[in-house]
């Protein structure tokens, strides 16, 4: 996997290639101090894989560059580095397609295990705190949920409680690919590109509302 690491502290950066270049399996292939330069590095002739993105950046912010970034088919993934748990300005970030956040002080073993997720294709949805975010600050909207059918819903109310594809398997007793599949038609429909859009839609709509189980 290769990353690229987007932060305007040379320190912050420095500490986090320390990190991930840990990672037999991965690469740290370039980095930025700012949203343009990270547009640039996504777009470019060589992209990377993943970008963890530093919210507060004088120019162009990270939230910015994470929506640029994202509106392209097949675009790095994003995970956004903030200093604040609960934040509308990270909510902003996955709004606009981050799969998720990791606070800078992590531990190193959970940002690696942050990052795996994320590059995998699925959401950072299973720490409270990236719930809680949602929960606040996913503003109740007038538009409808689109149809689902009876299994898509279940997949999506499972999908808001963070759990993962083998633990949505395990709970409707499917296989991981039925779940993939289900998936699949849930983000379709609703008109998203990954999991965490898909969890503040259905908040948005109503469909799951703060509190639930």
């Amino acid at each position: 996997m290769r990353i690229a690491i987007v932060d305007d502290d040379p320190l912050v950066r420095v500490g986090l290639r320390a990190i991930l270049s840990s990672e037999n399996d991965w690469e740290v292939v370039a980095e930025a101090d700012d949203g343009h330069a990270a547009v640039g590095l996504a777009r470019g002739s060589d992209p990377p894989d993943l970008i963890l993105m530093d919210i507060r950046m004088p120019g162009m912010d990270g939230l910015e560059a994470t929506r640029r970034i994202t509106a392209r088919d097949g675009a790095p993934r994003v995970l956004v580095l903030t200093t604040f748990e609960v934040d509308e300005y990270v909510f902003e970030a996955m709004r606009a397609g981050a799969g998720g956040f990791v606070l800078k002080r992590i531990p190193p073993k959970e940002l690696i295990e942050a990052v795996r997720v994320v590059a995998s294709g699925e959401s950072l949805l299973f720490p409270a705190s990236t719930r809680r975010l949602i929960e606040r600050f996913a503003a109740r909207s007038s538009r409808p949920l689109p149809e689902l059918s009876q299994r898509e819903q279940d997949v999506l109310r499972l999908l808001a409680r963070g759990m993962s594809n083998s633990e949505i398997a395990g709970e409707l007793s499917v296989t991981i690919e039925t779940v993939k599949s289900h998936v699949a038609a849930v983000l379709m429909k609703l008109g998203v590109r990954d999991r965490t859009q898909a969890v503040i839609a259905a908040y948005e709509t109503g469909f799951v509302v703060p509190g639930s189980p």
